[in-house]
């Protein structure tokens, strides 16, 4: 630990942690067993990080959310272990809504992103240079959204979906689907990105031929539901779209114009 850093002498500082200078690390925080905190980095009230992370240079963990509703609540910052969060990041903590903002673990969240208030970031997640996430958001495992991004709040994005660069999320994206183009809409299942992960070609054929049915051949959601359900063999990932879809209360993206 560097003398020209500030710790407040209540933080909880776990074993092998870095903290470069010009840190700052404020009270009422954990830091896990061999995280590296880098220079200009500051820590507020709140934060909890966990084991081996690497958070580079002007970061801002657990600030208050820029939320006029906001009214002191002890909300706190989660940070899972072997997370990467890059140069310029912010977190904020969270509102009374879900009294957290979470990152999972072994995510890379790369510079200029910012993560708002009560957002749940899965496990895995990587989210690329100056994406920016309203309150609220639900980004589920295994997700990649690329550069340039902005989520709106609510939103949810799910498992092992792929959003390209420089959209606008505003409806809910679906499980093992890609995403692009304005205004945002399906252009695919993420095949490769489950290739990479295990699945199976005859899985991700399902998948695929659940899409097909959801987005392609015409049919409304409602009845397209209904055919996948009775139609579709029997899987997890099957039961995981059916459900994500069910539970989109206010919609999921476009299909294929």
């Amino acid at each position: 630990m560097s003398n020209l850093s500030y710790i407040h002498p209540d933080a909880k500082i776990g074993k092998d942690v870095t903290i470069s200078p010009f840190a700052s690390i404020y009270e009422d925080v954990e830091i896990g067993d061999g995280t590296w905190i880098g220079p200009n980095v500051t820590i507020f009230p709140k934060a909890r990080i966990g084991k081996n992370c690497k958070i580079f240079p002007g970061a801002v963990i657990a600030a208050i959310p820029q939320d006029l509703k906001f009214k002191g609540e002890e909300s706190i910052v989660q940070i899972g272990d072997n997370t990467t969060i890059r140069e310029c990041v912010t977190v904020n903590r969270g509102t009374a809504d879900k009294m957290k903002t979470v990152v999972g673990s072994n995510c890379l969240i790369m510079a200029y992103a910012h993560i708002a208030h009560d957002c749940i970031v899965g496990d895995n997640v990587i989210i690329a240079n100056s994406v920016n996430l309203a309150g609220h958001v639900d980004i589920e495992d295994w997700v990649i959204i690329e550069g340039g991004t902005g989520v709106g709040q609510f939103v949810r994005i799910g498992a092992h979906a792929f959003v390209s660069g420089l959209a606008g999320v505003r409806k809910n994206v679906p499980p093992f689907t890609k995403a692009a183009r304005e205004p945002l809409q399906y252009v695919g299942v993420n095949s490769v990105g489950l290739r990479r992960r295990g699945f199976s070609n005859e899985t991700i054929s399902q998948i695929e031929d659940i899409y097909r049915t959801l987005y392609v051949k015409g049919h409304n959601v409602t009845n397209a539901l209904a055919i996948i359900e009775q139609e579709a063999p029997a899987s997890a990932e099957k039961q995981q779209i059916l459900d994500f879809i069910r539970n989109s209360k206010d919609g999921i993206m476009r299909g294929i114009s």
